[in-house]
């Protein structure tokens, strides 16, 4: 067959089969490192698929917008470290991660100073990111500016630590502050978290107890501004100096003494069943808890952040150095589309950064009344984002009656946002105050344990000297027999 001809017939079954040039061209790939459980897989609560998740509505949005193929690899981590340890064996790049804010800090220093290259970040282009610039926070948006993250992270979720305990066993005075953990009248009854920096805050703030209900006083007889109170509360939680250091690690020994005892994931579900009254708890986690108390035994769980204060905790995108910048924009701006982010946010559990309608019909969905005899205003975190509709008198008021469960703490109040410091990167002191943990950690043995111990001790030292002698006495048997 004639060259031109076989070239016709080519070209006659490719445009039958609609293939067209772009159809050869390589699919683009974006590699992302995410924590568990943590985006809208599209799967119901039995893990069967039930819908596309928010990667594959990514996958379709981002072809039909642009004509081109692309594919998410993703894989997740448990821990921080674990994901800052995969980035520096350099065997697998990344162009999105999601690490917590105090690794956020560590990797933005890294790249600030030419420190550590093997974490460090690329800068965002915010203005190619139009759902962000609309629709996040202002209440988050000032946070980032306030700490010079908005050109290198954004936020995806975030909350506060605090207490969560059981109503009914647990007085809701005694567990308002943070000396709940030393008082007696609680002992074996609470967990703390067995995470070194977040057990550190507790200690620290604990120590600095009378401090900071000073601080806190003047602030509510409005003596001191919201900034003055964040900043005794931040220069409290991040003191790692060495004469904190030791007060915090004896202050944690004794902790230790009168808690049930450390975990990191346990105590949401061993607060439901009844095996401890209260859990130092993440935001996050504390809803997850109350929507299974009631769920499986009617059990109605309340959060508390303390009166000294305690910390907000985020979780930020970051595009590792080398990362594909413009599609890993993309994908994080598709996910700060509201009716995006409230699929994650209700698929989660955990509170979005990102504002707008549907985020909060989505709270108002779940969590509000009609008749609620409480008013709680979330402007300062939906203000500028809402349609004319949804405010009330100019204010984003949602009614409940119910003040200290779900809704409170996805959403706190502003007077207990201007009480909450932010966890910050402990730098080179990070090793001081993890010895100091794992001396406050190894130290598991009462003083009955330690008696006990000498006991058997010295009862093996008899046995094995009277099993000596009794050889001994047998070879002269033998040798008297000889």
């Amino acid at each position: 067959m004639p060259m031109k001809k076989t070239f016709a017939l080519i070209l006659c079954i490719i445009l039958c089969l609609g293939i067209t040039p772009s159809s050869f061209a390589e699919e683009e790939v974006l590699r992302v490192y995410n924590w568990q459980d943590y985006i809208n897989e599209g799967k119901d609560d039995d893990g069967a698929k039930v819908d596309d998740s928010v990667i594959e509505l990514w996958e379709k949005d981002y072809y039909a917008r642009t004509g081109k193929k692309v594919r998410v690899q993703y894989d997740t981590f448990e821990t921080n470290e674990t994901m800052l340890n995969t980035l520096r064996t350099g065997k697998t790049a990344y162009d999105l991660v999601c690490p917590s804010d105090y690794i956020i800090q560590k990797m933005l220093n890294a790249t600030l100073s030419g420190g550590d290259e093997s974490i460090a970040i690329e800068k965002y282009d915010i203005s190619k990111m139009e759902n962000y610039q609309k629709y996040v926070s202002p209440y988050i948006s000032d946070l980032f500016k306030k700490n010079d993250w908005t050109e290198y992270a954004v936020c995806y979720m975030w909350g506060t630590v605090g207490f969560l305990y059981n109503p009914e066993t647990v007085k809701k005075e005694d567990v308002s502050t943070w000396d709940f953990f030393w008082n007696t009248d609680y002992k074996n009854r609470s967990t703390c978290k067995d995470v070194s920096r977040d057990a550190y805050v507790v200690g620290s703030l604990y120590v600095h107890s009378d401090e900071l209900r000073k601080k806190v006083k003047e602030y509510n007889d409005g003596k001191t501004d919201a900034a003055e109170l964040q900043k005794a509360v931040n220069d409290v939680a991040n003191d790692t100096s060495a004469a904190n250091i030791e007060k915090v690690g004896a202050a944690l020994a004794e902790m230790k003494k009168n808690i049930y005892g450390f975990e990191v994931d346990s105590g949401k579900t061993d607060i439901v069943s009844g095996k401890i009254d209260a859990n130092l708890a993440w935001s996050g986690d504390a809803v997850y808890a109350m929507d299974l108390a009631e769920e499986e035994d009617d059990k109605k769980l309340a959060f508390v952040i303390p009166n000294e204060g305690s910390t907000i905790w985020f979780d930020g995108w970051v595009m590792p150095k080398g990362a594909n910048v413009e599609l890993a924009q993309d994908f994080v701006d598709f996910l700060c589309r509201p009716e995006i982010a409230a699929m994650n946010m209700d698929y989660i559990g955990y509170t979005s950064a990102i504002a707008g309608d549907e985020l909060f019909d989505l709270v108002c969905e779940n969590y509000g009344e009609e008749d609620g005899k409480y008013e709680h205003d979330l402007s300062y975190f939906f203000k500028g984002t809402l349609s004319d509709d949804r405010y009330e008198n100019g204010k984003a008021i949602v009614r409940t009656n119910e003040i200290g469960r779900q809704l409170t703490t996805q959403y706190p109040s502003v007077e207990e946002t201007v009480r909450c410091g932010i966890m910050e990167d402990f730098g080179e002191r990070n090793q001081d105050v993890l010895e100091m943990w794992s001396v406050v950690k190894s130290n598991n043995i009462s003083a009955f344990s330690y008696i006990m111990m000498a006991f058997l001790a010295v009862m093996a030292v008899f046995m094995f000297v009277s099993s000596i002698r009794r050889r001994m006495k047998k070879r002269r048997r033998i040798k008297l027999r000889k």
